[in-house]
């Protein structure tokens, strides 16, 4: 395989991905809505940025041509009219598969999430489970691999930052679903594990849960989180029912923090069923060997990184 295209290769997991392939040799073509929002890409060694509309088949077929294979990372955490998990996590994936097909490209690599199945309390998991099986149905015609992780973290992310903002702003943090659990996994980890198997075709046809080493209720996470930034902060747990009134409450913000859909989403622990892909030859790496240096505003990086904010750059 010489050139793969990537869908949601722009973001904060895709950017990770995309870096890998480029330093692994692969021809890379990554598709987004703006490219101006891939600009951090543009750079990298046999990286295209192309702006197509996904949801267009014409489109998405123009620009898959000539791909030997695709990674599928789109994905969304809130639903809404203009972007619903049914069209982007259900029928996307069962769009790919045929496109593939019809252009004769072998491998399609996709990600799904921890827990995603049809009987999951979420709107989200469902659909994710929905997509999922899509794209396995095809393991006949078309070489296929799914990943389900549970959160990732790394610089940039969107879990362990938006809880250290909490931190950093509120005397008090009102916890929903204290007792959820997860399983952190590290960014570049996850990047690692896509690339290495896109190639192994030992892996086609599986499906496969991606965890970190050590397992973590939510307060366990928010508690470390403050006490990495030297912030003291009481963390109240919340019932069912408040976690609820707060998540419907917070609906009504202008940026979503988190949804009714959310809090039911942590009804299931995220964590893995089985153990760490037995096809890898490296072990996940632990939260705390990561987060502390990007979360800790003494270092190099981001003072380096507040400087070009306040430059506007």
């Amino acid at each position: 395989m010489k050139q793969v295209c990537v869908l949601g290769g722009s973001g904060f997991v895709g950017s990770a991905i995309v870096r890998r392939l480029s330093l692994a040799g692969y021809s890379v073509k990554v598709l987004t809505r703006r490219r101006e929002a891939s600009k951090h890409l543009i750079l990298l060694s046999d990286v295209a940025v192309l702006e197509c509309d996904i949801m267009d088949d014409e489109a998405l077929a123009s620009a898959l041509k000539g791909a030997d294979a695709v990674i599928n990372l789109i994905g969304i955490l809130h639903n809404s009219k203009k972007a619903s998990f049914k069209a982007l996590h259900a029928e996307l994936p069962a769009r790919l598969v045929k496109l593939c097909e019809k252009l004769g490209i072998k491998r399609l690599v996709h990600m799904s999430a921890l827990q995603a199945a049809q009987e999951a309390p979420s709107a989200y998991l469902k659909s994710k489970a929905e997509g999922e099986a899509a794209v396995l149905r095809a393991h006949k015609n078309l070489g296929v691999t799914v990943f389900r992780p549970s959160i990732i973290f790394g610089r940039g992310d969107g879990f362990i930052n938006l809880f250290a903002t909490l931190v950093k702003l509120l005397p008090v943090i009102l916890l929903a679903k204290p007792n959820a659990k997860f399983q952190p996994i590290y960014v570049e980890d996850v990047a690692q594990v896509f690339v290495a198997a896109l190639d192994n075709i030992d892996t086609y046809g599986k499906a496969y849960d991606l965890g970190g080493p050590k397992v973590y209720t939510l307060r366990q996470l928010v508690a470390y989180v403050a006490n990495t930034l030297g912030k003291k902060r009481p963390i109240i747990g919340l019932n069912n029912m408040l976690s609820y009134l707060q998540a419907f409450a917070m609906e009504f913000l202008p940026v979503k923090l988190m949804t009714r859909d959310n809090v039911r989403s942590m009804e299931v622990d995220s964590i893995c069923v089985t153990s760490f892909p037995a096809f890898l030859d490296f072990q996940p790496v632990a939260l705390e060997a990561i987060v502390p240096d990007y979360l800790s505003e003494n270092n190099p990086r981001n003072a380096y990184n507040r400087f070009r904010t306040r430059a506007g750059r």
